[in-house]
């Protein structure tokens, strides 16, 4: 923990370092993904009213747990491999040992998890960074990858793959001995989720896997759930190898035994971080000479204007001078990465005010 007296480039210095733990400090965080809205309140006064069991009991194991998440999203429990967090099954299909690919910039950890030599980055395109379907699936086949990961909607970008070419591209690899992993995180923010997921395609694809953090959807990072979905049996069983028996607590299950009854509540909630994204969008435009990428996911992302500082200068000053902290791209593997900006998007007072901000920030440190 960083000292009460600490200047605050010391704690931006502090703060840029961590991997969470946001809460604990006083700023208010543009960088975690997460619906702001869900769950409800009813949700906490039964976890409240649950901790001694919760807290004193061992929780359900793999089996039962696969069975809670096909209640929730009305798929058979065999299809599916529930992980502490998508991060858990990432680490896994990263251990098989099998040569990788995916596009980037994207999601950092599934190549930070491969072995060295594992991984083909696929470099999108600037200034689109729309994934060239064709263009991939070639260099997939070429480097002989057997496992091809796509984010949709991606991040940092925020820019979805329309399904029609998601299953042009598993089509393409089916003939290859290479899996493609669809990660989804983000799809409940997409404008046609329904009609943009692959979920119900599973059973026509057997090299097609989703990939699906619970915890930006549904408001649940700390609780950390993540899962699986694959129609491909012996994909799923290789996965479940690599779980450990209660792999999940008390707090992760007694949520998904509720979730079924908050439907209604959670589709409500991702309407709402929608419209306060998309007026949060409009907002950013006001900002002159800054690029603002059209968003399918609950964040924003951005390119600079050239008359600006670079993107680490300028979230460092945000955080100094308005105690806000955004996710600059410094690092990611792209052109000029230190000019574009990641921004989570809250709700609309709390965007304004970041609004507000950049264009203070932005004035600030023209040349």
């Amino acid at each position: 923990m960083t000292p009460k007296n600490s200047s605050a480039q010391e704690s931006y210095k502090f703060v840029s370092s961590q991997h969470g733990g946001y809460w604990r400090h006083d700023f208010i965080d543009h960088n975690y993904l997460y619906n702001l809205y869900f769950p409800p309140e009813d949700f906490f006064t039964h976890i409240t009213k649950k901790i001694h069991q919760l807290v004193l009991n061992y929780p359900i194991a793999q089996k039962d747990l696969a069975g809670l998440v096909g209640d929730l999203i009305g798929q058979k429990p065999e299809h599916i491999v529930v992980g502490n967090g998508a991060a858990e099954l990432i680490k896994i299909i990263a251990g098989m040992n099998r040569k990788l690919i995916v596009p980037v910039p994207s999601f950092n950890e599934y190549a930070n998890a491969c072995l060295h030599g594992n991984v083909v980055e696929f470099a999108l395109e600037a200034p689109s960074f729309q994934l060239d379907v064709d263009k991939f699936a070639a260099e997939a086949i070429r480097s002989k990858a057997r496992l091809a990961v796509v984010v949709s909607p991606n991040n940092p970008t925020s820019l979805l793959v329309p399904k029609a070419e998601l299953v042009r591209l598993v089509k393409k690899l089916a003939d290859h001995d290479c899996m493609l992993i669809v990660d989804e995180s983000f799809i409940d923010f997409a404008q046609n989720r329904d009609q943009e997921t692959l979920e119900n395609d599973i059973e026509n694809y057997p090299n097609l896997v989703i990939f699906k953090s619970m915890s930006k959807a549904y408001g649940i990072c700390g609780i950390r759930i993540g899962y699986m979905l694959t129609a491909n049996t012996d994909f799923a069983t290789k996965v479940r190898q690599g779980i450990h028996i209660w792999n999940l607590n008390g707090f992760a299950e007694e949520f998904l035994r509720l979730a079924p009854q908050y439907r209604q509540a959670f589709t409500d909630s991702c309407d709402k971080v929608k419209a306060d994204r998309d007026h949060f969008y409009k907002q950013l435009q006001t900002i002159q000479g800054m690029i603002v990428y059209p968003p399918d996911a609950n964040y924003i992302f951005c390119r600079l204007p050239d008359h600006a500082a670079s993107a680490p200068e300028v979230t460092e000053k945000l955080f100094i001078t308005h105690n806000m902290y955004i996710k600059h791209c410094q690092g990611k593997t792209m052109p000029e990465s230190d000019r574009y900006l990641r921004i989570a998007s809250r709700t609309q007072a709390e965007n304004t005010k970041l609004v507000e901000a950049l264009h203070d920030v932005i004035g600030l440190e023209t040349k």
